[in-house]
This record gives structure tokens, C-alpha cells and sequence, in this order.
């Protein structure tokens, strides 16, 4: 049976809930939602499962802090069996405006922690990943007041309807393979 894994990444504890941060974890929650799957705490992360058409899916959300999600990715693709080209990791990402997501098979970490941890503990940066665009509205040297700030009432309308978009996305790259989740979703803009 086909198992896959989706990384959902974030920082725990309620004062990086609605973060630009944290959009990993909401895109994974919605997941969750939409397929009634509850989180339960386990061995570096918060996890839920179900199974899409017959394929079993893994949703995590590590409870490692951002810094150090390579720990819980590893961790569970080796628990669980899982190939690499079957990890999804969902990331924040200020290099791409708020009215885009990008999925990729790979690529560098470009400067997020998160990735980073990822790529060391893994030992290769070829993973699928999909970039939640969070824009770089931000003045200079304010990055990490941005990144770790809560969305503005402006951007929200957006930022769930892309949540929606991105869980479509998940779930193509699940039941047609990468290629077609990047050819349906790379290139959608979405209004602001």
C-alpha cells in the first residue's frame, strides 16, 4: 500500500498560532479537517492519518520547534517505510509573494530553518516541498518580526482561500503524482 507523509511546518505553543510562521500547521490542519482525522501527540510531533483512495496518508506537525523538524521528519519516514519522493513538507515563504504556492521536487533550503533541519537530517535536499508564498512586505531588518507576525485582516480573505487551494494541491500531489499537482497549481495567481 502507498504511504505517504505530509509535513506540515510551524512552532508550537499558542503565541505562534496565526503566524505567517506557522501556515505549515494550518495548511495540515485543514487537511486534517476535511478528512476527519484528529492530531494526536506522539514521538516529535503531532500526527493524524487517514486513508485517501486507498493510500495511506500521515499528516505531522513537529513538536520540535521549526529549527530542529528534521529530527521528527526523519523520525517518521523511517517508523513508517516511506520513500522520499512520497514526503511533502509545507513551508512558509517570503521569496514568493502572498498570491503564490510552488511545489517542487526539490531544491535548496534557501535560508529556512525549518528546510534546513530537513536537508541535514535527511542528508539530501531532493524532497518534494511546497512553498506557501507569505510575501516580504517588511521594512529591512525586520524579517523575523514579519515571519513570526500574525496575518493582517487585508491578507486573510486570501490566506484561507489559498489554504483550500493548497489542500486541493496536497491531495493531487497524492493521487496523480507531482507533476501534475505542479502543472494544475504552480502557476495560479490568486487576487489580492
Amino acid at each position: 500500500m502507498n504511504k505517504y507523509l505530509i509535513v506540515g511546518l510551524g512552532n508550537i505553543g499558542s503565541e505562534y498560532t496565526g503566524t505567517r510562521h506557522n501556515v505549515g500547521f494550518d495548511v495540515v490542519d485543514a487537511l486534517a479537517d476535511k478528512h476527519e482525522a484528529l492530531f494526536v501527540q506522539d514521538r516529535h510531533a503531532y500526527v493524524a492519518k487517514f486513508r485517501l483512495k486507498g493510500k495511506q496518508v500521515i499528516l505531522i506537525k513537529p513538536s520540535t520547534y521549526m529549527n530542529l523538524s528534521g529530527k521528527a521528519v526523519k523520525y517518521w519516514i523511517d517508523k513508517e517505510g516511506i520513500p522520499l519522493e512520497n514526503v511533502l513538507v509545507i513551508v512558509d515563504e517570503v521569496a514568493l509573494p502572498l498570491n503564490k504556492i510552488r511545489m517542487r521536487p526539490g531544491g535548496s533550503a534557501a535560508g529556512h530553518n525549518g528546510l534546513k533541519s530537513i536537508e541535514e537530517s535527511l542528508e539530501t535536499s531532493e524532497y518534494p516541498r511546497l512553498r506557501f508564498g507569505i510575501g516580504n512586505t517588511y521594512p529591512k531588518g525586520m524579517q523575523s518580526e514579519y515571519v513570526l507576525g500574525k496575518w493582517i485582516s487585508d491578507e486573510l480573505v486570501v490566506v484561507k482561500f489559498k489554504i483550500t487551494k493548497t489542500v486541493e494541491m496536497v491531495e493531487t500531489f497524492i493521487l496523480a503524482g507531482i507533476a501534475t499537482a505542479m502543472n494544475q497549481f504552480n502557476n495560479l495567481v490568486f487576487s489580492l
